[in-house]
């Protein structure tokens, strides 16, 4: 890997080259979990949650990656998994079921630049939730209690984003296997979808 540069231009910047192929899905996503009114009550914030611990299980196994680890910086203190797992705790809300294996298990066969894009969306829906923190607040739900996993990083979100988004950058990877990151971030946002679609908006939100 070469050294982190936190100003790498947009043209060679992997992260931007993943925004822009992802954007459209992207805001459906986010379109789609709104109508599903997350913050209505406690009962549909939990909901949200066990679509986050879901979608977290799937990709949980790449924060002890060796490979991962030697690219991304303070990769095992991005894990967030733990954290949903006290909300639902703090919310009284049950550890849902799976409905597939998750997407990477330990000790199997990563495509880690595959891999690399399910990442930049976990990373990605870090940043943003700051005004999922602030709803979350009008339910009486806080950092310690009930939304630990919306938290900012002690260095800022923003700075927590750019050391990211500069290691990303800076893994050197074929043609082939950027367009494979990119196959992974699309195919996390589905996953993402898949699971909104089936907890949060098959259930009445009024």
């Amino acid at each position: 890997m070469t050294t982190i540069d936190l100003e790498t231009p947009i043209e060679t910047s992997r992260a931007r080259r993943l925004r822009a192929a992802t954007n459209e899905t992207h805001e459906r996503l986010d379109e789609a979990i709104m109508d599903g009114r997350p913050f209505a009550n406690r009962h549909r914030y939990g909901l949200f949650v066990q679509v986050q611990f879901l979608f977290h299980r799937d990709i949980d196994a790449l924060y002890a990656h060796a490979e991962l680890d030697r690219w991304l910086p303070d990769l095992a203190g991005r894990r967030r998994l733990p954290l949903i797992t006290q909300d639902l705790d703090d919310l009284g809300v049950v550890v849902p079921q799976a409905d597939t294996a998750p997407a990477f298990a330990v000790g199997s066969d990563v495509d880690v630049a595959a891999a690399l894009g399910w990442l930049y969306v976990a990373e990605g829906s870090n940043l943003g939730a700051a005004f999922l923190l602030k709803e979350a607040e009008k339910l009486g739900l806080s950092e310690r209690f009930g939304a630990r996993h919306l938290a900012a990083a002690p260095e800022g979100r923003g700075r927590h984003w750019k050391i990211f988004t500069a290691a990303l950058d800076a893994v050197a990877l074929s043609e082939q296997e950027d367009a494979r990151a990119i196959a992974g971030a699309a195919a996390a946002f589905a996953r993402v979808q898949g699971l909104a679609n089936r907890i949060l908006l098959s259930q009445p939100s009024a």
